[in-house]
């Protein structure tokens, strides 16, 4: 199994170095020391193969080996003088030493100082290659501080796997003083990878001739890690095995577990997926996102059909899901600030208030995307964001939605899983977006408040024939009264007469049925009432559809129209006992204060969202309830407003609803009788 691991390893390893050498001798584009590289990687590739051919310890092999060190010496040299044309004496005297010490293990391989077989011949050519290993290492740290080249540091980064690989070996082979041979196929695994990130630095140092998607790399070193894997699983069997003695089955069966349950483990953490995306798009690309795929993902999540999400938190997870965040919060407008709007995933504590006029004129001047973390450090904007944003730890960003200069609200992003600073591309990726949801929900409210108004146009359309039947029926009566001043004598016109009221009276009573839910009392001037007492009646008259409580003292007296206020109680009772169990009681509590009267209707039902309330709520024509006009807070809130008062809204989802209803206070000497 091991010799088979070996073969194909190192036989894959010398494809890739090949593949990557005539890819770098045919590319123009290549700005690194392109015959160098070529050389180096021509020798990598020489030595995989005949390891793989040969065997790691085989003379040819060995000799290789020693081929591939002077290659990679010289490719780095001329790497380091490309940035300084005149290299410092100190390094021309390490490179020097590194590469003698080099050509003598490749002496020592071939049997020139003593014969190969000898036991401290060979652990003298072993120390010799780890000293080969080491210096290459310490003139490849050197070169990468001094080079700051993101296809240098990532050419390094391949070539000090090359380097710590032959460490690794030769130490494990001295150690054991034996060639260790079960470990070849993670030699060759480890050549592999360096092969992948050489060729990533030389794509990158191309300027971007060959291109290759994020989601084809991300699933190529996915391949990569799970061959990598399977490679070690079979070399760390075939090690418990050789050395286990009778429990070996036992020791490979819990290896096998093990490995195999941490790596599934790890492989479905959210942060590991993360970091592996944000790695690779750093290391392997010039830009972080994949436009392309990203704009098609978010186009289809805000272009799903009706019967899903929300369009606004469709909005907010199409943005959140740009950077990888696992939720968001959508604020609207409301007045000259904003409010707490829809949210996506949101498991923080959401306040009473969104944010002031001053933060929203902020975002809207600026269409700034603002970067929490810095306000929480006293950046140039954390005297204007609010409060309870820089208190929430898990909120990262905020992002303006403006359309056509309009503010339409703005989004709160919650921290990614792999915590990092926003760059110039999120700042752009997120600007364009924003842009692009201001456009949905600015289309959005404009269909809405055309609906609505097709709706008032419905409405007025209904009563017009209404109007229309009135009118016959008076036409009617009034031809009636013209002709009893003739006829009132008569018998047959007096029957004829009767009958024609009667049918009148029927056709209006009919009219008034329809007209009398919806039709306001006439207005009259507030005068002083006790409005416990017009509570005890209200309660008293649904007592036997629902139980109702009044609370408070005997006598609270208000300026309100009677009328009036019996109409808007009417109306929130009735939302209350729509909304409660059969068994939870609906409370009516008054309340006296100094500068007006509070009558609260308590329910314990379903309660509201807080879009619900502030989009929904006083609007009319919109209702929960199957069947319903949707006016009756509507028309609470204008009555209350017709008699000098408002109305306040109190309410959480599963925790029921409290309706404040403060209306002016009077004396109660003024009541009348």
């Amino acid at each position: 199994m091991a010799e088979t691991l070996t073969l194909w390893s190192h036989a894959l390893a010398a494809l890739l170095f090949a593949a990557v050498a005539l890819w770098a001798a045919r590319s123009a584009r290549v700005v690194l020391p392109r015959w160098p590289l070529v050389v180096a990687l021509a020798a990598l590739a020489t030595w995989a193969l005949a390891a793989a051919g040969l065997g790691g310890n085989a003379p040819g092999t060995q000799l290789a080996e020693g081929a591939r060190a002077l290659a990679l010496l010289g490719f780095m040299f001329a790497l380091g003088r490309q940035g300084a044309p005149r290299a410092a004496a100190g390094v021309i005297a390490v490179y020097g030493v590194v590469a003698l010490i080099a050509v003598a293990a490749m002496l020592l391989a071939v049997g020139v100082v003593g014969p190969r077989e000898d036991a401290g011949v060979a652990n003298a050519g072993t120390l010799l290659r780890m000293m080969v290993a080491v210096g290459a290492l310490v003139l490849l740290q050197q070169l990468d501080a001094e080079d700051g080249r993101g296809n240098v540091r990532l050419l390094a980064i391949g070539l000090a796997a090359v380097w710590l690989a032959d460490l690794a070996f030769a130490a494990i082979a001295y150690l054991l003083e034996a060639w260790p041979t079960a470990l070849a196929p993670v030699h060759g695994a480890g050549m592999v990878l360096a092969a992948a990130l050489t060729g990533a630095a030389i794509q990158r140092d191309a300027r971007g001739e060959v291109r290759i998607s994020h989601a084809v790399a991300y699933r190529s070193l996915s391949l990569v890690a799970i061959g990598a894997y399977f490679a070690l699983l079979a070399t760390g069997t075939s090690l418990l095995g050789a050395v286990g003695g009778a429990m070996a089955r036992m020791w490979q069966t819990a290896f096998v577990f093990g490995s195999t349950a941490a790596v599934l483990t790890l492989v479905a953490t959210p942060w590991l997926r993360a970091w592996t995306r944000v790695t690779i798009a750093k290391h392997f690309f010039r830009h972080r996102y994949d436009y392309r795929a990203e704009w098609i993902r978010f186009t289809g999540t805000l272009g799903k059909p009706d019967r899903a999400a929300p369009l606004a938190e469709r909005v907010v997870k199409a943005v959140a899901d740009l950077t990888d965040s696992p939720a968001g919060l959508l604020l609207v407008p409301e007045g000259a600030g904003l409010g707490i709007g829809t949210g996506w995933n949101w498991n923080g504590e959401l306040p009473c208030t969104g944010a002031d006029a001053v933060f929203a004129r902020h975002l809207a001047r600026s269409e700034r995307i603002v970067e929490l973390d810095r306000a929480r450090r006293g950046g140039d904007e954390s005297d204007i964001v609010p409060q309870w944003l820089l208190d929430e730890r898990d909120a990262w960003a905020v992002v303006p939605l403006l359309h056509l200069g309009t503010p339409v609200g703005a989004i709160v992003l919650a921290r990614p899983p792999v915590d990092r600073a926003l760059d110039w591309e999120d700042f752009d990726l997120l600007r364009i977006a924003g842009r692009q949801v201001a456009s949905y929900l600015a289309e959005a409210r404009a269909q809405e408040a055309l609906a609505e108004t097709e709706r008032f146009d419905e409405f007025n359309r209904r009563f017009a024939f209404i109007v229309h039947d009135i009118k016959n029926l008076v036409s009617g009566l009034s031809l009636v009264a013209r002709n009893a001043e003739r006829h009132a004598d008569n018998p047959a016109f007096r029957a004829d007469m009767v009958a024609t009221l009667q049918d009148s009276a029927g056709k209006l009573n009919a009219l008034l049925g329809r007209l009398l839910a919806s039709t306001r009392a006439a207005a009259e001037p507030p005068v002083a009432v006790d409005v416990t007492e017009v509570a005890a009646r209200i309660a008293a008259a649904r007592r036997a559809q629902h139980p109702v409580v009044v609370a408070g003292p005997q006598r609270v007296v208000a300026l309100a129209d009677p009328s009036r206020l019996e109409q808007l109680l009417g109306h929130l009772v009735q939302n209350a006992i729509d909304a409660s169990a059969a068994a939870d009681p609906v409370t009516i509590a008054v309340e006296p204060g100094v500068d007006g009267v509070t009558i609260a209707v308590i329910d314990h039902g379903c309660g509201m969202s807080p879009a619900f309330m502030r989009e929904r709520l006083f609007r009319p024509f919109a209702s929960t309830k199957p069947g319903g006009f949707g006016i009756g807070a509507f028309e609470a809130r204008q009555l209350a407003e017709g008699m000098g008062g408002h109305i306040e809204v109190d309410s959480r989802e599963g925790a029921g609803s409290a309706f404040r209803v403060i209306l002016p206070a009077a004396l109660a000497s003024r009541v009348a009788a």
